[in-house]
């Protein structure tokens, strides 16, 4: 998290995602319109691990549904309820909600009331 949304931190972003996740070619990689998704470092970097580009269609907000969801799921549950005082506060109060409890702990009806952690565990068997 950063002041701007900027063609580094979306690349810095995606780089940490690649890494961790460790995609195979063909992987489809949806954003919105940002100039910083067109930026060519940002779409060099998909194409270097076979990743396809996507952008939403213009004033769509349903392309973006999925990521629209946890945005409101994040300020309803979470940013609403606090009042930070600095944003490195908020930076690890953020994190620890997403990395602790949304994706290993809260339950999502899509997933059958599973976390995003054991939906992907039994997806891959791991």
């Amino acid at each position: 998290m950063r002041s701007r949304l900027t063609q580094e931190l979306a690349t810095e972003a995606l780089t940490m995602a690649l890494a961790r996740r460790r995609p195979t070619a063909g992987v489809l990689s949806h954003t919105d319109r940002g100039s910083q998704y067109a930026a060519t470092e940002y779409r060099t970097l998909l194409a270097s691990h076979g990743l396809t580009a996507s952008m939403s269609r213009r004033a769509n907000g349903w392309d973006n549904a999925v990521v629209e969801s946890f945005f409101h799921t994040l300020k309803t549950e979470l940013v609403y309820h606090r009042r930070y005082t600095t944003r490195e506060e908020a930076k690890q109060d953020i994190f620890e909600w997403i990395e602790v409890f949304y994706n290993h702990v809260r339950r999502h009806s899509t997933l059958g009331y599973r976390s995003p952690a054991e939906f992907e565990a039994v997806a891959t068997g791991s």
